[in-house]
């Protein structure tokens, strides 16, 4: 199972990034390039613990919808959500924030399978793995643009 971790340094509050980060409408924002947008269950607003969204976007070409549900939260230093249904196996994403000297630090941690056994295995080391890497660095840059611009 691939782990992607990515650190992203934010001159904002963390309040501001936790809040950014948790946010639908920013969400689909930040992730243009895919398309995505929020569906069903939460559609726009704050996600919050016990929430569930179903997210439409186009990746490789393919429309695919992914319902993820939020398991835990402690404000405004974590967050995780989980993959009820979609494309993967399964996928956990834990959103962590902390606070240096006035800027956040903002970590993202995707911890993924793939499906289809060996030839999920053999997709993540040709091309999935860098795909999700830039996924979710680009969308770390574009939350940190946002929460830097509102400062």
């Amino acid at each position: 199972m691939p782990i992607i971790i990515h650190r992203q340094m934010i001159n904002a509050p963390i309040d501001l990034c936790f809040n950014l980060a948790r946010n639908v409408d920013i969400h689909t924002k930040t992730t243009e390039k895919t398309r995505e947008k929020a569906v069903s269950g939460v559609t726009e607003g704050l996600l919050e613990v016990g929430d569930i969204v179903t997210w439409e976007a186009t990746h490789f070409g393919i429309r695919q919808r992914l319902t993820a549900k939020v398991t835990f939260m402690v404000k405004p230093y974590k967050f995780i959500d989980v993959m009820l249904k979609g494309a993967f196996d399964s996928f956990t994403h834990t959103h962590e924030f902390k606070e240096v000297d006035g800027c956040t630090i903002m970590t993202d941690t995707f911890n993924y399978k793939s499906p289809l056994g060996p030839i999920g295995i053999i997709a993540d080391k040709i091309f999935l793995e860098r795909y999700m890497r830039k996924f979710i660095i680009d969308r770390a840059l574009q939350l940190k643009k946002i929460a830097e611009s509102v400062r």
